[in-house]
């Protein structure tokens, strides 16, 4: 179709629209969002067809009023924290995954020496997790329970030590990055080393699977945010090491309000984590389907949180507003256009 009869057809359609945009407070918003529907199937048929044209300049300048107008009178969610973490938190981490990849690269790399050298030097991990931890863990192997230490204290206690504990863990992550990300590589690298001892003696033991299934129940959130808090920090850090366009005290600011909208993010899980160590993990008589299952679970749900939904909220918003650039034009400028 020329471009001139694609106008003459729809002509009536984009000044109705047009006008009803100018007085929006006035119609309804069922006929604002059905309007605006009908104008992207134009728009993508004018971007395919007529890519130079103030038609699609037209277009996209009434897509754009449209767009303002559906979401600045779109009602706000009444729960502010929900709303932070369905929407605000994952679109804003999406620059941010570059930085939680390598922290997560390093802290695996930490658990590999450990593991290593926990295998080449059996009093490694008492170095380590100290010679108490170690003699206890050991005495709980030979009476035919290896998790045994979890199993200490009330159910309620050891869930509010255990939260508070990993919380003040994660905020010295995060804190720590102020020295220029070192602090928080430093937090990551111990943590890393002590896990990767950890569930080694257990290997050097013989009872690898027995005790691993408990110990991820809980540790699969506690390990992962864990390291999520570090990338915080590290997000903090090198907002002060490369500044690009700002100074280095405002960069230095909006990283560290960035760090911490990342460690907000982990309090829930912590919460969570917590409440399994506490309530779940003592249970070492629990069949082994329902041990993976959990671990399977928390395991997909921080990729999904923290990586997969990003990109698909990214995507979504890039798609929504990619013909936000464009310059306003006006319908009396493209009813100029003529048949070639």
């Amino acid at each position: 179709m020329r471009e001139a009869a694609f106008i003459k057809q729809n002509k009536e359609k984009w000044i109705a629209f047009e006008k009803a945009l100018e007085s929006y407070l006035k119609i309804s918003p069922d006929y604002l969002l059905d309007g605006y529907l009908q104008l992207t199937n134009d728009l993508a048929y004018a971007q395919t067809y007529y890519p130079e044209s103030k038609t699609l300049q037209y277009l996209n300048n009434l897509g754009v009023k449209a767009h303002h107008i559906i979401y600045k009178n779109k009602k706000e969610e009444k729960n502010k924290i929900f709303h932070f973490f369905k929407k605000d938190f994952p679109k804003f981490f999406y620059p941010h995954l570059p930085t939680l990849g390598y922290t997560f690269l390093f802290f695996a790399f930490a658990m590999l020496i450990g593991a290593v050298s926990t295998l080449n030097d059996l009093n490694f991990v008492r170095l380590i997790l100290g010679d108490s931890y170690v003699n206890t863990t050991l005495e709980n192997i030979q009476s035919g329970d290896p998790t045994a230490i979890y199993k200490g204290g009330s159910q309620i206690g050891s869930f509010l030590g255990i939260t508070i504990n990993n919380i003040r863990v994660a905020f010295l992550a995060y804190a720590f990055g102020a020295i220029a990300s070192i602090g928080s590589i430093y937090i990551l690298f111990t943590n890393g080393i002590m896990v990767g001892s950890f569930v080694t003696m257990f290997y050097n033991e013989g009872v690898f699977l027995q005790a691993n299934k408990q110990i991820w129940l809980h540790g699969t959130l506690e390990i992962s945010v864990i390291v999520i808090a570090g990338c915080a920090g590290i997000i903090m850090g090198n907002s002060f090491l490369f500044p690009k366009t700002r100074t280095r005290g405002q960069s230095f600011m909006r990283g560290a309000k960035d760090g911490l909208k990342v460690v907000v993010s982990t309090i829930p899980i912590f919460i969570v984590a917590g409440f399994i160590e506490g309530f779940i993990t003592r249970y070492s008589t629990m069949p082994n389907w329902l041990a993976f299952l959990i671990i399977f679970g928390s395991f997909s749900f921080i990729l999904y949180y923290y990586v997969l939904y990003p990109i698909l909220l990214h995507r979504k918003s890039e798609s929504e507003l990619n013909f936000l650039n464009l310059h306003d034009i006006s319908y009396e400028q493209i009813s100029r256009t003529k048949n070639p």
